[in-house]
């Protein structure tokens, strides 16, 4: 039977090529462009091409670049992608020469080598921006390194600590986050132009110039490789989700911290909308917008590492232009929250006098009162904490503070040993103060000023090295494109 068909099928333009087109005009005709004079730089450097042809090539691709409006382009389904649009281009204007650009090379390496450029400078700004993140919570924790709060453990009141303290927790888990983002960053500073299809080629390629050319540390070594392993892309997003499913509890506690039964973090009223029946209600909405931004993030990232799995070893579209385009929104979200914590940490304040009555209403610096007693009655721990909870058990059946609770101390410590405490009340009160509590907490990573400033200089010192490594990397990027841009023009001028 006979096929009478015409490619493209009107359906399969519509729901595939045209999208697909669309794709390359927003995200990679300008790295189409950098990969062809690259491309072209190479083959003239290794004879492949004579200078003549080559020269004649760089012309009509300057030509091309200059008198084409990529953004008014249409899909008509003359030419497959975009990709042959330019060959045509360059066939059109010089003869069979134009088809001499692909002496060499593949759609394959070329796919794979667009996507990490695309990527790379997406990677660059959401580093760039979880770096600045970082910086400011290192210098909202300095400032609030004596500034009390209370933590929390499941939900409860369990022990003094710092705001500082707390952000630096934080500053971990995001330093950390920031080095497996790094190292994914590093996953797409290696070419795979010059893999062609699947093998490299017959032909006297410079690998290495090339990878110099496009910016990358250097060339992506196995060629099969090359177009079949997608690790850095689920390297990379695998990094990113992290990034967001750690600040979302960051987030998490924001809002519980803002409830107003608990109050403990005071949002400016430039982070608060009104309600607009109730007027009473101070409703810190970005914080929701971070909860939900973050998890979108996240869920976009899943999408593209799930649409990996279970996939063949070999050149494939689920790892092409669709997946590729639909993981950028990954990049607009996150870059969302990240900015937004930027500014939102900064702003807060810790409210001292909810801290304070919270405090005292929990007694969650009954610990510390054990702690004292082992130190100064010569008391097993166990015993200690026997007469500590009697005490807490007490004072808070009468809704009285801690502090307040010496003569409850008095019975349940003459209960427990038989005789009088030689704790008098000023002792007391000095063990069960929540500053006395942080204060004796100062071993490595704990939250008095001495071991937290110690821990926030590690951090600026981690943060600084990550800065550089970025830096670097951009700095080798930039320098590429002027010796691509110098070595075209050399051709142009041949």
């Amino acid at each position: 039977m006979t096929d009478t068909s015409v490619f493209p099928d009107p359906v399969y333009r519509e729901t595939v090529l045209a999208p697909l087109f669309e794709g390359v005009k927003a995200n990679y005709a300008k790295g189409m462009s950098a990969i062809n004079r690259a491309h072209l730089v190479m083959l003239k450097e290794t004879k492949i091409l004579c200078n003549q042809d080559a020269s004649a090539l760089a012309k009509a691709l300057s030509d091309i670049d200059l008198e084409i409006d990529i953004s008014s382009l249409e899909y008509t389904g003359k030419h497959e992608d975009y990709f042959f649009l330019v060959e045509a281009e360059l066939r059109e204007r010089l003869g069979d020469l134009g088809g001499a650009l692909h002496t060499a090379r593949s759609r394959n390496d070329m796919d794979h080598t667009l996507f990490k450029l695309a990527l790379r400078q997406r990677a660059a700004t959401l580093i760039n921006e979880l770096h600045a993140l970082a910086g400011a919570l290192i210098e909202k924790a300095h400032t609030e390194t004596e500034t009390l709060i209370v933590a929390y453990t499941h939900g409860q009141p369990a022990q003094p600590t710092t705001f500082g303290h707390y952000l630096a927790a934080i500053i971990e888990v995001i330093l950390r986050d920031a080095e497996r983002l790094d190292a994914a960053a590093n996953g797409l500073e290696h070419c795979p132009m010059g893999a062609a299809a699947i093998t490299t080629s017959g032909f006297p390629i410079d690998r290495i110039l090339i990878a110099d050319l496009l910016g990358f540390e250097e060339p992506l070594l196995n060629s099969y490789g090359c177009i079949a392993s997608v690790d850095y892309v689920t390297g990379l997003y695998s990094a990113i989700k992290l990034v967001f499913i750690h600040l979302g509890r960051l987030v998490q506690d924001l809002q519980f911290w803002s409830a107003f039964e608990v109050g403990q973090i005071y949002v400016p009223n430039s982070m608060v909308q009104i309600s607009s029946i109730m007027p009473q209600k101070r409703n810190p909405v970005p914080i929701e917008h971070l909860r939900h931004l973050a998890s979108v993030t996240a869920g976009c990232c899943d999408m593209v590492v799930g649409t990996m799995h279970n996939t063949p070893f070999t050149d494939m579209n689920d790892s092409a232009g669709e997946v590729q385009q639909a993981g950028y929104a990954a990049f607009d979200s996150g870059s969302r929250v990240l900015r937004l914590l930027t500014a939102l940490v900064p702003a807060c304040r810790i409210n001292a006098d909810r801290v304070a009555r919270t405090t005292d209403a929990a007694c969650i610096t009954i610990t510390e009162l054990a702690d004292t007693l082992v130190r100064e009655e010569g008391l097993s721990f166990r015993q200690s904490h026997e007469i500590a909870a009697a005490v807490a058990k007490a004072v808070i059946a009468k809704e009285q503070g801690l502090a307040e609770g010496f003569k409850e101390f008095e019975i349940a410590f003459e209960t427990a040993t038989k005789h009088a405490p030689r704790l008098d009340e000023s002792q007391f009160r000095e063990a069960v103060s929540a500053k006395t509590f942080v204060q004796r907490r100062d071993r490595p990573g704990g939250p008095a000023r001495a071991a937290l400033f110690s821990a926030l200089e590690q951090y600026s010192g981690q943060l600084d090295a990550l800065r550089v490594r970025q830096t670097t990397r951009g700095e080798r990027h930039s320098q590429s494109a002027k010796t691509l841009d110098s070595a075209f023009q050399d051709l142009l001028e041949t």
